[in-house]
């Protein structure tokens, strides 16, 4: 079982950067794939980041170059680091977990076991 909590998102112009952060509790977070998602109002959620128990990573194209996941598995946290960010990003944003190593659907939010809460990131031109 894994617990999460997210937190960092808030109102930013855009071109602007965020931190979002996840902090998770179980014993066995650091061997988890771990994933970021997002939903706009009247969209579907969509996959925006993952990061698997080995540290390979994967991104929507939407987001390339602009995203970064990362995981401190000392503090079991995750974290999203988000530049040059742009309207179309706003969305709430959440972090996922689901066991290591299914190598597929990394970025499906239908393959995914545990959710947090979601943090609300607005931007605004």
């Amino acid at each position: 079982q894994v617990q999460l909590v997210e937190s960092g998102g808030g109102s930013v112009q855009a071109g602007g950067s965020l931190r979002l952060s996840c902090a998770a509790s179980g014993n066995t977070y650091s061997s988890y794939c771990m994933g970021w998602f997002r939903q706009a109002p009247g969209k579907e959620r969509e996959g925006v980041a993952a990061i698997e128990s080995d540290g390979s990573t994967i991104y929507a194209d939407s987001v390339k170059g602009r995203f970064t996941i990362s995981k401190d598995n000392a503090k079991n946290t995750l974290y999203l680091q988000m530049s040059s960010l742009k309207p179309e990003d706003t969305a709430m944003y959440y972090c996922a977990a689901r066991p290591p190593r299914l190598w597929v659907g990394y970025l499906r939010p239908d393959l995914y076991n545990y959710w947090g809460q979601g943090t609300q990131v607005t931007v605004s031109s």
